[in-house]
């Protein structure tokens, strides 16, 4: 792992799983040798939660307890971070976020078979349709750090990839 490389959000869909990030994420840690951190997986290792929502059926994270569990790993750079959220995470943690986006018609078949049903499903496709998430991650940091990238097919995975990675590459090269 490049030791001068910073850290990279890849994806915050808060509320919009099945767009890809973890698959995009892990592939984009063997390309580039980068840490890949589910915060899902972090949240659930470390019993990370604060209560759980009967609503939308799934723990509460406590943003706090990650934030902490986080700062120190963050700090040494190299990071790609996957959540469905971004304002818990400090500016300065990033030099460059990725947002990606999904058809709707796709993303409610992904998260119909993933098993989610009424308000779940519909509060996350509509989140996607009004694009809430880069609404919010461009309110949560610079404007020019967050890049949107679609993603419906293999096709756009592969590309993703490849441009992520040369950006990885030109980053290191202008930083080194």
């Amino acid at each position: 792992m490049p030791q001068f490389l910073d850290n990279i959000l890849l994806h915050f869909v808060a509320w919009t799983p099945g767009v890809g990030k973890t698959t995009l994420g892990k592939e984009l840690a063997q390309r580039t040798g980068l840490t890949y951190v589910n915060i899902g997986e972090l949240a659930q290792e470390g019993d990370l939660y604060d209560g759980y929502d009967q609503e939308y059926q799934c723990p509460i994270l406590d943003e706090d307890r990650v934030v902490d569990e986080l700062d120190e790993k963050m700090t040494h750079g190299g990071v790609i971070v996957d959540y469905h959220g971004c304002d818990l995470f400090p500016e300065r943690w990033f030099h460059i976020v990725f947002v990606l986006r999904t058809d709707n018609t796709q993303l409610y078949t992904r998260l119909e078979s993933r098993g989610y049903t009424g308000k779940k499903l519909q509060d996350n496709v509509q989140c996607e349709i009004f694009q809430t998430i880069y609404e919010e991650a461009i309110e949560a940091y610079k404007e020019e750090l967050v890049h949107q990238l679609p993603s419906n097919t293999p096709e756009d995975l592969e590309s993703n990839l490849e441009q992520i990675v040369q950006w990885t590459k030109q980053w290191i090269k202008d930083h080194n």
